[in-house]
């Protein structure tokens, strides 16, 4: 059926969006274990930049799959279909001209090399947010460790289920040994060195 799909061009690019917002359009990419910092480090983030008047859209594991992916599991197979889906939605906020922050554990390099792959050099930024599953589980924000040492949660990701560390990320956040305001402008001083906004 694929045959019958056409692409309908517009006459609005996504250079015009960011001629009009000011900034660059860009994915921020936050990957690391359960509890080390992803979510709560995007959040400041995005109200940081907010602040500084940038066009931003936030991209959430848990939110997402409150709706767009509820259908998904956390077996392997739908693990990578959630990451994929992701990484469309958030090529449609960069097309839109967004700077757009995702936080997922997103544990396959693979599956976040695609991600890469759906966007124009430079606008994926990945940012590993380092900690030890020690540190995570101490925090344990959800009850997820407690459970899983509890035997009531299996395949989980950094315990009996593999999180594969990024080879060359374009930013290292150690949550362990930088305060979340250290951490927030380590990644917006990012993007002003390399004119993104």
């Amino acid at each position: 059926m694929r045959h019958h799909i056409t692409w309908h061009e517009g006459k609005v690019q996504k250079e015009h969006r960011e001629n009009l917002n000011g900034h660059k359009a860009a994915l921020i990419w936050f990957t690391g274990l359960s509890g080390s910092g992803k979510s709560t480090i995007s959040v400041e983030v995005e109200k940081a930049l907010h602040e500084l008047g940038i066009h931003t859209y936030r991209l959430d594991g848990d939110n997402i799959r409150h709706g767009l992916n509820h259908d998904l599991s956390f077996s392997e197979e739908d693990r990578i279909e959630n990451i994929r889906r992701i990484g469309e939605v958030s090529k449609l906020f960069v097309d839109a001209g967004q700077l757009t922050l995702a936080a997922f554990i997103s544990p396959f390099k693979k599956d976040r090399e695609f991600v890469r792959s759906l966007l124009p050099k430079g606008e994926f930024i990945e940012v590993f947010v380092q900690a030890s599953i020690e540190t995570c589980a101490k925090r344990d924000p959800k009850g997820l460790y407690e459970k899983v040492y509890k035997g009531e949660l299996k395949s989980f990701t950094g315990i009996d289920a593999p999180y594969e560390i990024p080879d060359s990320p374009e930013i290292i956040i150690d949550t362990e040994n930088q305060s979340i305001e250290g951490s927030v402008r380590q990644v917006v001083n990012y993007l002003k060195n390399n004119q993104v906004i």
